[in-house]
């Protein structure tokens, strides 16, 4: 039975609500999640009116670059980091592919990546749609655009394989080591006291490490616990 994407409608929406014009050939779905084209993440994240801090370099590598970046809008603080690898055609590994002789700017595309998601994080778009930067896959097959139209978003279409999940990433570890390593930072995170901690763990060369061990669901649910206790902290010390 054909059904709609609420996503798409809750995405047109927040765009709506910043009065940001976006049209339908700057979102596509991958396995059932929106994506939207970087230039329009941007866009929003300037009407939303971002502050952004300075990023902390976590590595820099002549192939790699992993940056830290935070931003404030509305009185609300998100943090995220941008990861670049570089993969050449052929290679297998990397999560940013250079093709022939295509320059490549680790940097610049690691920071895009985090800025992003930041961006999405302080819209409430976190988890409903990603950035066209996100994945190279994400900008390599035209034929996922979504069919919604603009404006008529009562239409209704196929929905695509595996629709209700987003992009995975597959862990390297067993499920069992994996688990450890999700109650070890879980347990870490439950018993931080100062919200300064939550930057110090999420720069450990320690916890880059495991979270590039975990799933792409393994790690979200980390940064999300990260996150969420970050925000109780900060909480408590205005309260206070």
């Amino acid at each position: 039975m054909a059904r709609k994407n609420p996503k798409l409608d809750k995405i047109y929406d927040v765009f709506d609500k910043h009065k940001v014009d976006i049209d339908r050939d700057s979102i596509w779905e991958v396995q059932g999640t929106p994506v939207v084209k970087h230039k329009d993440v941007e866009r929003l994240g300037a009407a939303i009116g971002i502050k952004w801090t300075k990023p902390e370099i976590l590595r820099a590598e002549r192939d790699e670059a992993v940056i830290l970046v935070m931003g404030e809008a509305n009185g609300k603080t998100e943090w995220s980091i941008g990861e670049a690898l570089i993969s050449k055609e052929n290679e297998v590994g990397g999560n940013y592919k250079v093709k022939g002789k295509m320059a490549a700017y680790p940097y610049a595309m690691a920071e895009k990546r985090a800025k992003d998601r930041v961006i999405l994080k302080l819209a409430d778009l976190h988890g409903d749609a990603y950035s066209s930067e996100e994945a190279d896959d994400f900008n390599q097959d035209p034929d996922n655009r979504s069919n919604d139209r603009r404006d008529d978003r009562r239409d209704e279409r196929r929905p695509a394989a595996n629709d209700d999940k987003p992009p995975a990433r597959e862990a390297s570890v067993s499920k069992e080591d994996g688990q450890a390593i999700v109650q070890h930072w879980v347990k870490q995170i439950d018993e931080m006291t100062r919200t300064k901690q939550a930057m110090d763990i999420a720069a450990s060369k320690e916890f880059i490490a495991d979270m590039k061990k975990l799933s792409s669901n393994g790690e979200d649910y980390v940064m999300g616990k990260l996150s969420d206790k970050s925000q109780e902290l900060k909480r408590a010390a205005h309260a206070g």
